[in-house]
């Protein structure tokens, strides 16, 4: 298998993500360790930050949200790279460990940077119209979408955040819907 090439960081939360990461991708890799990131991890975080750029790729649970809350508060530019639960499942355990090499490829090489929180392109108006809220099929919907654009899935209102942060065009929202669509039919 052919290694994808990533110039930033990626930060991930331990050792077995570490390894996962590394199946997939050449490129510097930095652990946080959970929640209680040391002095000495914020540093090389911001280094690398400042030098080469950082893909904050976290676990699609909880712990893995919380984690990368706080690295982004830090690190606002830096680019975010998402697994779906499903990618990242092996016996009930959730976590990039358990992806397999081209479900991370495919996240890395989807990872986006935020935009500005005033340049909202997208509504809830827009998520209803698109059938992602209001429809017994919206959380699928929306979990494709997700998957789709590399940026995880969520209830309506975290997916429109992220639709609104990840700088997605309105013309990449409305190709995946068209692909989500005709997948269906």
């Amino acid at each position: 298998m052919i290694k994808m090439k990533i110039k930033e960081a990626i930060v991930v939360e331990g050792r077995d993500d570490t390894a996962a990461v590394r199946k997939a991708v050449d490129g510097l890799i930095i652990e946080t360790h959970g929640f209680g990131i040391k002095k000495e991890t914020w540093e090389l975080i911001k280094k690398a930050y400042e030098d080469q750029g950082i893909i904050i790729f976290t676990d699609p649970d909880f712990s893995g949200e919380e984690i990368r809350r706080k690295l982004t508060e830090k690190f606002p530019d830096a680019k975010q790279a998402f697994l779906s639960r499903s990618q990242a499942t092996k016996k009930g355990d959730i976590g990039i460990e358990n992806a397999e090499p081209e479900a991370i490829k495919e996240a890395l090489s989807k990872a986006h940077c935020t935009a500005d929180a005033r340049d909202k392109l997208f509504t809830e108006e827009d998520l209803y119209r698109a059938g992602l809220t209001g429809r017994a099929d919206s959380k699928e919907r929306r979990q494709e979408l997700g998957r789709m654009l590399g940026i995880g899935g969520g209830n309506g209102k975290a997916l429109l955040n992220k639709l609104n942060s990840f700088s997605i065009t309105r013309e990449e929202f409305d190709e995946t819907l068209r692909t989500i669509d005709n997948k269906r039919h």
